[in-house]
Protein backbone atom coordinates (compact mmCIF):
# COMPACT_ATOMS: atom_id res chain seq x y z
CA UNK A 1 0.00 0.00 0.00
CA UNK A 2 3.03 2.34 0.39
CA UNK A 3 3.05 2.72 -3.38
CA UNK A 4 -0.20 4.67 -3.22
CA UNK A 5 1.11 6.91 -0.46
CA UNK A 6 3.87 8.30 -2.77
CA UNK A 7 3.78 10.59 -5.77
CA UNK A 8 3.28 8.44 -8.82
CA UNK A 9 5.39 8.61 -11.99
CA UNK A 10 3.71 6.83 -14.87
CA UNK A 11 5.51 5.39 -17.90
CA UNK A 12 3.01 5.50 -20.74
CA UNK A 13 3.51 2.85 -23.43
CA UNK A 14 0.12 3.39 -25.02
CA UNK A 15 -1.54 6.18 -26.97
CA UNK A 16 -0.37 9.72 -26.05
CA UNK A 17 -3.94 10.54 -25.01
CA UNK A 18 -3.63 8.05 -22.13
CA UNK A 19 -0.80 10.10 -20.68
CA UNK A 20 -2.53 13.42 -21.23
CA UNK A 21 -5.55 12.28 -19.20
CA UNK A 22 -3.24 11.49 -16.28
CA UNK A 23 -1.34 14.78 -16.65
CA UNK A 24 -4.61 16.67 -16.33
CA UNK A 25 -5.01 14.99 -12.93
CA UNK A 26 -1.59 16.25 -11.86
CA UNK A 27 0.28 12.95 -12.40
CA UNK A 28 3.78 13.04 -13.80
CA UNK A 29 3.93 11.02 -17.03
CA UNK A 30 6.95 9.86 -19.04
CA UNK A 31 6.13 8.96 -22.62
CA UNK A 32 7.95 5.89 -23.92
CA UNK A 33 8.93 6.02 -27.59
CA UNK A 34 7.66 2.57 -28.43
CA UNK A 35 6.19 0.83 -31.42
CA UNK A 36 5.45 -2.84 -32.11
CA UNK A 37 8.14 -4.99 -33.75
CA UNK A 38 8.17 -4.85 -37.56
CA UNK A 39 5.64 -1.98 -37.33
CA UNK A 40 3.01 -4.55 -36.41
CA UNK A 41 3.28 -6.46 -39.70
CA UNK A 42 2.07 -9.96 -38.75
CA UNK A 43 3.91 -11.73 -41.58
CA UNK A 44 7.24 -10.20 -40.62
CA UNK A 45 6.67 -10.78 -36.90
CA UNK A 46 5.96 -14.44 -37.67
CA UNK A 47 9.21 -14.71 -39.67
CA UNK A 48 11.19 -13.14 -36.81
CA UNK A 49 9.50 -15.46 -34.32
CA UNK A 50 10.45 -18.51 -36.40
CA UNK A 51 14.13 -17.83 -35.80
CA UNK A 52 14.15 -15.94 -32.51
CA UNK A 53 11.34 -17.52 -30.45
CA UNK A 54 10.58 -21.05 -31.64
CA UNK A 55 14.06 -22.55 -31.64
CA UNK A 56 16.56 -22.16 -28.81
CA UNK A 57 19.53 -22.98 -31.05
CA UNK A 58 18.93 -20.48 -33.84
CA UNK A 59 19.34 -17.24 -31.82
CA UNK A 60 22.63 -18.53 -30.44
CA UNK A 61 23.80 -19.58 -33.90
CA UNK A 62 22.94 -16.15 -35.33
CA UNK A 63 24.65 -14.38 -32.43
CA UNK A 64 27.90 -16.31 -32.85
CA UNK A 65 27.84 -15.93 -36.65
CA UNK A 66 27.29 -12.18 -36.37
CA UNK A 67 30.05 -11.85 -33.78
CA UNK A 68 32.39 -13.58 -36.20
CA UNK A 69 31.33 -11.34 -39.09
CA UNK A 70 31.64 -8.12 -37.09
CA UNK A 71 35.02 -9.19 -35.75
CA UNK A 72 36.26 -9.54 -39.33
CA UNK A 73 34.82 -6.17 -40.28
CA UNK A 74 36.28 -4.11 -37.44
CA UNK A 75 39.66 -5.83 -37.60
CA UNK A 76 40.15 -5.17 -41.31
CA UNK A 77 43.20 -3.08 -42.17
CA UNK A 78 42.94 -1.75 -45.73
CA UNK A 79 46.14 -0.41 -47.29
CA UNK A 80 46.93 0.97 -50.74
CA UNK A 81 49.52 -1.24 -52.39
CA UNK A 82 49.66 0.49 -55.77
CA UNK A 83 47.92 1.55 -58.96
CA UNK A 84 47.47 -0.82 -61.88
CA UNK A 85 45.61 -1.17 -65.17
CA UNK A 86 42.19 -2.78 -64.75
CA UNK A 87 42.79 -5.38 -67.45
CA UNK A 88 45.99 -6.51 -65.74
CA UNK A 89 44.89 -6.63 -62.10
CA UNK A 90 41.11 -7.08 -61.74
CA UNK A 91 40.19 -10.79 -61.67
CA UNK A 92 38.70 -12.10 -64.95
CA UNK A 93 38.80 -8.65 -66.56
CA UNK A 94 39.10 -8.59 -70.36
CA UNK A 95 38.89 -6.08 -73.21
CA UNK A 96 35.18 -6.56 -73.89
CA UNK A 97 34.00 -6.67 -70.29
CA UNK A 98 32.29 -3.59 -68.86
CA UNK A 99 31.88 -3.50 -65.10
CA UNK A 100 29.08 -1.39 -63.63
CA UNK A 101 27.70 -0.45 -60.23
CA UNK A 102 24.92 -2.25 -58.42
CA UNK A 103 23.35 -5.66 -58.95
CA UNK A 104 23.35 -7.26 -62.43
CA UNK A 105 21.71 -5.26 -65.24
CA UNK A 106 21.80 -5.48 -69.01
CA UNK A 107 21.88 -2.66 -71.57
CA UNK A 108 18.14 -2.63 -72.28
CA UNK A 109 17.35 -2.08 -68.58
CA UNK A 110 20.10 0.44 -67.80
CA UNK A 111 19.23 3.96 -66.69
CA UNK A 112 20.36 7.03 -68.64
CA UNK A 113 23.55 7.89 -66.70
CA UNK A 114 24.78 4.28 -66.79
CA UNK A 115 24.20 4.13 -70.55
CA UNK A 116 26.09 7.40 -70.92
CA UNK A 117 29.03 6.04 -68.91
CA UNK A 118 29.09 2.84 -70.99
CA UNK A 119 29.11 4.94 -74.19
CA UNK A 120 32.03 7.01 -72.93
CA UNK A 121 33.96 3.93 -71.82
CA UNK A 122 33.54 2.22 -75.20
CA UNK A 123 34.80 5.34 -76.97
CA UNK A 124 37.75 5.48 -74.56
CA UNK A 125 38.59 1.82 -75.29
CA UNK A 126 38.46 2.38 -79.04
CA UNK A 127 35.53 -0.02 -79.41
CA UNK A 128 33.41 2.79 -80.87
CA UNK A 129 34.07 6.14 -82.53
CA UNK A 130 30.98 7.97 -81.36
CA UNK A 131 27.87 7.64 -79.18
CA UNK A 132 25.78 5.98 -81.89
CA UNK A 133 28.39 3.28 -82.56
CA UNK A 134 28.84 2.70 -78.82
CA UNK A 135 25.10 2.27 -78.27
CA UNK A 136 24.91 -0.17 -81.21
CA UNK A 137 27.89 -2.11 -79.83
CA UNK A 138 26.27 -2.42 -76.41
CA UNK A 139 22.80 -3.32 -77.71
CA UNK A 140 24.17 -5.99 -80.10
CA UNK A 141 25.89 -7.82 -77.26
CA UNK A 142 29.40 -7.11 -78.56
CA UNK A 143 30.46 -6.44 -74.95
CA UNK A 144 29.68 -8.21 -71.70
CA UNK A 145 28.32 -6.53 -68.58
CA UNK A 146 28.93 -7.53 -64.97
CA UNK A 147 28.64 -5.89 -61.55
CA UNK A 148 31.83 -4.42 -60.13
CA UNK A 149 31.07 -6.35 -56.93
CA UNK A 150 31.46 -9.65 -58.77
CA UNK A 151 35.07 -8.74 -59.57
CA UNK A 152 36.34 -7.42 -56.21
CA UNK A 153 35.70 -3.89 -57.48
CA UNK A 154 33.51 -0.90 -56.65
CA UNK A 155 32.60 2.15 -58.71
CA UNK A 156 30.86 5.39 -57.71
CA UNK A 157 27.61 6.34 -59.47
CA UNK A 158 27.51 4.44 -62.81
CA UNK A 159 30.63 2.64 -61.67
CA UNK A 160 31.80 1.77 -65.18
CA UNK A 161 35.24 0.15 -65.37
CA UNK A 162 36.92 -1.05 -68.57
CA UNK A 163 40.22 -2.75 -69.32
CA UNK A 164 42.51 0.23 -69.95
CA UNK A 165 41.42 2.31 -66.95
CA UNK A 166 43.87 2.82 -64.07
CA UNK A 167 42.65 1.52 -60.71
CA UNK A 168 43.68 1.78 -57.08
CA UNK A 169 44.80 -1.55 -55.65
CA UNK A 170 43.91 -2.01 -51.99
CA UNK A 171 44.62 -5.00 -49.79
CA UNK A 172 43.12 -5.99 -46.47
CA UNK A 173 46.38 -6.75 -44.68
CA UNK A 174 44.52 -8.71 -41.98
CA UNK A 175 42.92 -11.25 -44.33
CA UNK A 176 44.86 -10.79 -47.59
CA UNK A 177 41.90 -10.05 -49.91
CA UNK A 178 42.02 -7.17 -52.41
CA UNK A 179 39.66 -4.56 -53.82
CA UNK A 180 39.87 -2.16 -56.77
CA UNK A 181 38.43 1.18 -57.88
CA UNK A 182 39.07 3.70 -60.65
CA UNK A 183 40.60 7.12 -59.93
CA UNK A 184 38.16 9.94 -59.17
CA UNK A 185 37.54 12.42 -62.00
CA UNK A 186 36.04 15.22 -59.91
CA UNK A 187 32.49 16.62 -60.04
CA UNK A 188 30.30 17.95 -62.83
CA UNK A 189 30.57 16.53 -66.34
CA UNK A 190 32.34 13.25 -65.62
CA UNK A 191 32.00 9.69 -66.85
CA UNK A 192 30.63 8.26 -63.61
CA UNK A 193 27.65 10.64 -63.86
CA UNK A 194 27.01 9.59 -67.46
CA UNK A 195 28.81 12.37 -69.37
CA UNK A 196 30.90 11.38 -72.40
CA UNK A 197 31.81 14.60 -74.22
CA UNK A 198 35.29 15.24 -75.64
CA UNK A 199 36.39 16.97 -72.43
CA UNK A 200 35.43 13.86 -70.43
CA UNK A 201 37.39 11.52 -72.72
CA UNK A 202 40.38 13.89 -72.81
CA UNK A 203 40.47 13.98 -69.00
CA UNK A 204 40.28 10.18 -68.78
CA UNK A 205 43.19 9.83 -71.21
CA UNK A 206 45.25 12.30 -69.15
CA UNK A 207 44.43 10.36 -65.99
CA UNK A 208 45.59 7.17 -67.69
CA UNK A 209 48.76 8.56 -69.27
CA UNK A 210 49.91 11.15 -66.72
CA UNK A 211 48.10 11.01 -63.38
CA UNK A 212 48.21 7.26 -62.77
CA UNK A 213 51.92 6.70 -63.61
CA UNK A 214 53.04 9.60 -61.40
CA UNK A 215 50.89 8.48 -58.48
CA UNK A 216 52.08 4.92 -58.96
CA UNK A 217 55.71 5.97 -58.74
CA UNK A 218 55.03 7.96 -55.57
CA UNK A 219 53.27 4.98 -54.00
CA UNK A 220 56.19 2.73 -54.89
CA UNK A 221 58.48 5.14 -53.05
CA UNK A 222 56.16 5.19 -50.06
CA UNK A 223 55.24 1.53 -49.75
CA UNK A 224 51.84 0.31 -48.46
CA UNK A 225 49.73 3.28 -47.36
CA UNK A 226 47.49 2.79 -44.31
CA UNK A 227 43.98 3.87 -45.35
CA UNK A 228 42.32 3.02 -42.04
CA UNK A 229 44.50 5.57 -40.31
CA UNK A 230 43.62 8.29 -42.84
CA UNK A 231 39.89 7.57 -42.47
CA UNK A 232 40.15 7.68 -38.68
CA UNK A 233 41.89 11.07 -38.84
CA UNK A 234 39.48 12.42 -41.45
CA UNK A 235 36.46 11.60 -39.25
CA UNK A 236 37.99 13.78 -36.55
CA UNK A 237 38.52 16.57 -39.10
CA UNK A 238 34.93 16.78 -40.37
CA UNK A 239 34.65 14.09 -43.08
CA UNK A 240 32.37 11.07 -43.34
CA UNK A 241 34.34 9.79 -46.42
CA UNK A 242 31.36 9.38 -48.72
CA UNK A 243 30.15 12.80 -49.81
CA UNK A 244 32.65 14.79 -47.76
CA UNK A 245 36.30 13.86 -48.39
CA UNK A 246 38.02 17.23 -48.02
CA UNK A 247 40.11 16.27 -44.99
CA UNK A 248 40.92 12.78 -46.28
CA UNK A 249 41.98 14.15 -49.67
CA UNK A 250 44.15 16.74 -47.92
CA UNK A 251 45.78 14.06 -45.76
CA UNK A 252 46.47 11.98 -48.87
CA UNK A 253 48.07 14.95 -50.64
CA UNK A 254 50.13 15.71 -47.54
CA UNK A 255 51.40 12.13 -47.52
CA UNK A 256 52.19 11.87 -51.23
CA UNK A 257 53.35 15.40 -52.10
CA UNK A 258 57.02 14.95 -50.97
CA UNK A 259 57.18 11.72 -52.97
CA UNK A 260 55.53 13.23 -56.04
CA UNK A 261 58.18 15.93 -56.27
CA UNK A 262 60.87 13.24 -55.97
CA UNK A 263 59.45 11.25 -58.88
CA UNK A 264 61.11 11.07 -62.28
CA UNK A 265 58.19 12.85 -63.95
CA UNK A 266 58.46 16.27 -65.56
CA UNK A 267 57.91 19.01 -62.97
CA UNK A 268 55.04 20.54 -64.94
CA UNK A 269 53.22 17.20 -64.94
CA UNK A 270 53.79 16.83 -61.20
CA UNK A 271 52.39 20.32 -60.74
CA UNK A 272 49.32 19.37 -62.79
CA UNK A 273 48.82 16.24 -60.69
CA UNK A 274 48.99 18.18 -57.43
CA UNK A 275 46.63 20.83 -58.79
CA UNK A 276 44.16 18.17 -59.95
CA UNK A 277 44.11 16.47 -56.56
CA UNK A 278 43.87 19.78 -54.73
CA UNK A 279 40.95 20.89 -56.89
CA UNK A 280 39.00 17.67 -56.35
CA UNK A 281 37.70 17.27 -52.80
CA UNK A 282 36.20 13.90 -53.79
CA UNK A 283 39.52 12.41 -54.83
CA UNK A 284 39.68 10.21 -51.73
CA UNK A 285 36.19 8.74 -52.33
CA UNK A 286 37.62 6.22 -54.78
CA UNK A 287 39.96 5.07 -52.02
CA UNK A 288 37.47 4.95 -49.16
CA UNK A 289 35.14 2.79 -51.27
CA UNK A 290 37.58 -0.08 -52.00
CA UNK A 291 38.80 0.24 -48.39
CA UNK A 292 35.27 -0.55 -47.24
CA UNK A 293 34.90 -3.22 -49.93
CA UNK A 294 37.97 -5.16 -48.83
CA UNK A 295 36.87 -4.78 -45.18
CA UNK A 296 33.42 -6.25 -45.91
CA UNK A 297 34.30 -9.04 -48.35
CA UNK A 298 35.72 -11.35 -45.63
CA UNK A 299 32.30 -11.12 -43.92
CA UNK A 300 30.61 -12.90 -46.84
CA UNK A 301 29.61 -16.54 -46.63
CA UNK A 302 29.40 -16.94 -42.84
CA UNK A 303 26.50 -19.38 -42.24
CA UNK A 304 23.87 -17.95 -39.95
CA UNK A 305 25.04 -14.33 -40.11
CA UNK A 306 22.39 -11.67 -40.74
CA UNK A 307 25.00 -8.94 -41.34
CA UNK A 308 24.46 -6.98 -44.56
CA UNK A 309 27.80 -7.07 -46.34
CA UNK A 310 26.70 -5.31 -49.56
CA UNK A 311 24.33 -2.49 -50.44
CA UNK A 312 24.46 -1.12 -53.97
CA UNK A 313 22.36 0.33 -56.77
CA UNK A 314 22.54 0.49 -60.55
CA UNK A 315 19.99 3.25 -61.22
CA UNK A 316 17.34 0.64 -61.94
CA UNK A 317 17.44 -1.51 -58.81
CA UNK A 318 18.69 -1.21 -55.24
CA UNK A 319 20.30 -4.47 -54.12
CA UNK A 320 21.67 -6.01 -50.93
CA UNK A 321 23.59 -9.16 -50.06
CA UNK A 322 23.63 -10.92 -46.68
CA UNK A 323 26.67 -12.54 -45.08
CA UNK A 324 24.92 -15.86 -44.43
CA UNK A 325 23.43 -16.03 -47.94
CA UNK A 326 26.60 -15.67 -49.99
CA UNK A 327 26.42 -13.93 -53.37
CA UNK A 328 22.61 -13.87 -53.68
CA UNK A 329 21.14 -10.43 -54.47
CA UNK A 330 17.84 -9.16 -53.08
CA UNK A 331 16.55 -6.22 -55.09
CA UNK A 332 13.80 -3.63 -55.37
CA UNK A 333 13.27 -0.62 -57.66
CA UNK A 334 15.87 2.09 -57.06
CA UNK A 335 14.33 5.05 -55.18
CA UNK A 336 14.64 8.72 -56.01
CA UNK A 337 17.00 10.95 -54.00
CA UNK A 338 15.68 13.78 -51.85
CA UNK A 339 18.29 16.48 -52.22
CA UNK A 340 19.65 19.82 -53.34
CA UNK A 341 20.02 20.61 -57.03
CA UNK A 342 22.60 22.57 -58.97
CA UNK A 343 21.37 25.82 -60.60
CA UNK A 344 19.13 25.10 -63.56
CA UNK A 345 18.12 21.60 -62.45
CA UNK A 346 15.14 20.22 -60.49
CA UNK A 347 13.87 16.85 -59.28
CA UNK A 348 12.34 16.32 -62.75
CA UNK A 349 15.87 16.02 -64.15
CA UNK A 350 17.06 13.37 -61.68
CA UNK A 351 17.82 9.73 -62.31
CA UNK A 352 16.97 7.16 -59.62
CA UNK A 353 19.57 6.34 -56.96
CA UNK A 354 22.76 4.85 -58.41
CA UNK A 355 26.25 3.73 -57.42
CA UNK A 356 28.42 1.40 -55.34
CA UNK A 357 29.42 4.22 -52.98
CA UNK A 358 26.86 3.04 -50.42
CA UNK A 359 29.57 0.51 -49.55
CA UNK A 360 30.74 3.24 -47.17
CA UNK A 361 27.45 3.10 -45.23
CA UNK A 362 27.65 -0.69 -45.31
CA UNK A 363 30.93 -0.40 -43.38
CA UNK A 364 29.70 2.19 -40.87
CA UNK A 365 30.82 5.36 -42.64
CA UNK A 366 29.07 7.84 -44.96
CA UNK A 367 25.54 8.50 -43.71
CA UNK A 368 26.24 6.42 -40.60
CA UNK A 369 29.04 8.85 -39.64
CA UNK A 370 27.24 12.09 -40.52
CA UNK A 371 27.59 13.25 -36.92
CA UNK A 372 31.31 13.57 -37.59
CA UNK A 373 30.65 15.77 -40.62
CA UNK A 374 27.91 18.32 -39.86
CA UNK A 375 29.07 20.44 -42.81
CA UNK A 376 27.87 17.67 -45.13
CA UNK A 377 24.34 19.02 -44.80
CA UNK A 378 25.36 21.99 -46.95
CA UNK A 379 25.91 19.49 -49.76
CA UNK A 380 23.05 17.03 -49.26
CA UNK A 381 20.43 19.12 -47.42
CA UNK A 382 19.13 19.10 -43.86
CA UNK A 383 20.80 20.66 -40.84
CA UNK A 384 23.57 19.87 -38.36
CA UNK A 385 21.23 18.51 -35.69
CA UNK A 386 19.81 16.05 -38.22
CA UNK A 387 23.32 14.78 -38.91
CA UNK A 388 23.61 13.86 -35.23
CA UNK A 389 20.16 12.29 -35.23
CA UNK A 390 20.88 10.13 -38.27
CA UNK A 391 24.00 8.67 -36.67
CA UNK A 392 22.25 8.04 -33.35
CA UNK A 393 19.46 6.17 -35.15
CA UNK A 394 21.92 3.90 -36.94
CA UNK A 395 23.09 2.41 -33.63
CA UNK A 396 19.64 0.79 -33.44
CA UNK A 397 20.21 -1.29 -36.58
CA UNK A 398 23.89 -2.19 -36.19
CA UNK A 399 25.81 -4.83 -34.29
CA UNK A 400 28.84 -2.90 -33.01
CA UNK A 401 30.69 0.37 -32.63
CA UNK A 402 33.91 0.67 -34.60
CA UNK A 403 36.96 0.74 -32.31
CA UNK A 404 39.01 2.94 -34.69
CA UNK A 405 36.47 5.12 -36.51
CA UNK A 406 35.27 7.54 -33.82
CA UNK A 407 33.09 10.66 -33.73
CA UNK A 408 34.41 13.64 -31.70
CA UNK A 409 30.98 15.27 -31.35
CA UNK A 410 29.64 12.13 -29.66
CA UNK A 411 32.41 11.91 -27.05
CA UNK A 412 34.49 9.82 -29.47
CA UNK A 413 31.92 7.07 -29.69
CA UNK A 414 32.70 4.55 -32.44
CA UNK A 415 30.65 4.76 -35.62
CA UNK A 416 27.65 2.38 -35.82
CA UNK A 417 29.04 -0.60 -37.72
CA UNK A 418 27.75 -3.91 -39.04
CA UNK A 419 24.19 -3.49 -40.37
CA UNK A 420 21.90 -6.22 -39.08
CA UNK A 421 19.06 -7.36 -41.36
CA UNK A 422 17.00 -8.58 -38.39
CA UNK A 423 17.24 -5.22 -36.60
CA UNK A 424 16.11 -3.40 -39.74
CA UNK A 425 13.01 -5.58 -39.93
CA UNK A 426 12.31 -5.36 -36.19
CA UNK A 427 12.67 -1.56 -35.96
CA UNK A 428 11.29 -0.71 -39.39
CA UNK A 429 14.27 1.64 -39.82
CA UNK A 430 16.31 1.58 -43.04
CA UNK A 431 19.95 2.69 -43.37
CA UNK A 432 20.68 6.40 -43.88
CA UNK A 433 22.48 7.01 -47.18
CA UNK A 434 23.81 10.28 -48.61
CA UNK A 435 24.65 10.39 -52.29
CA UNK A 436 25.07 12.36 -55.50
CA UNK A 437 22.35 12.79 -58.12
CA UNK A 438 22.89 12.17 -61.84
CA UNK A 439 20.77 13.55 -64.67
CA UNK A 440 18.29 10.98 -65.95
CA UNK A 441 19.49 11.40 -69.54
CA UNK A 442 22.86 10.12 -70.75
CA UNK A 443 25.61 12.60 -71.50
CA UNK A 444 24.72 15.39 -69.06
CA UNK A 445 26.29 14.51 -65.71
CA UNK A 446 25.80 15.59 -62.12
CA UNK A 447 22.75 17.66 -61.13
CA UNK A 448 22.78 17.55 -57.31
CA UNK A 449 23.22 15.57 -54.10
CA UNK A 450 21.02 14.47 -51.23
CA UNK A 451 19.69 11.74 -48.95
CA UNK A 452 17.96 8.55 -50.01
CA UNK A 453 15.98 5.83 -48.23
CA UNK A 454 16.68 2.27 -49.42
CA UNK A 455 13.48 0.36 -50.27
CA UNK A 456 12.26 -1.77 -47.35
CA UNK A 457 11.02 -4.45 -49.77
CA UNK A 458 14.55 -5.65 -50.58
CA UNK A 459 15.18 -6.21 -46.85
CA UNK A 460 11.90 -8.10 -46.54
CA UNK A 461 12.89 -10.35 -49.45
CA UNK A 462 16.25 -10.94 -47.78
CA UNK A 463 14.56 -11.85 -44.48
CA UNK A 464 12.43 -14.48 -46.21
CA UNK A 465 15.53 -15.95 -47.85
CA UNK A 466 17.44 -15.85 -44.56
CA UNK A 467 14.69 -17.63 -42.59
CA UNK A 468 14.35 -20.33 -45.23
CA UNK A 469 18.11 -20.91 -45.37
CA UNK A 470 18.86 -20.93 -41.65
CA UNK A 471 16.04 -23.37 -40.92
CA UNK A 472 17.44 -25.90 -43.40
CA UNK A 473 21.15 -25.58 -42.57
Amino acid sequence: MKLFEQDLVIVNMGLPSFGKNLEREGVRVVEMDWHPPASGNHELIDLLDQIMMNNDELPSKIHHANSRAVDRLINAKPVITGIGTAGNVIPEMHERLVLHSGPPVEWNAMCGPMRGAVIGALILEGLANNAEEAADCASRGDVQFAPCHHHQTVGPMAGVVTASMPVWILENSTFGNKAYCTLNEGLGKVLRYGAYSDEVITRLIWMKEVLAPILSEALNLHGPLDVRSIIAQALQMGDEVHNRNRAATSLLIRTLAPLLVRSSADSSNVSDVLAFMDGNDHFFLNISMPACKCALDPCSGIPGSSLINTMSRNGTEFGIRISGLGDQWFTAPAPMVDGLYLPGFTARDAAPDIGDSVITESAGLGGFAMAAAPAIVQFVGGNASQALTFTRQMYDITLAEHPVYKIPGMDFRGTPTGIDLLKIIETGMVPVVNTGIAHRDPGIGMVGAGLVKPPMSCFVKALKGFVKTIQTE
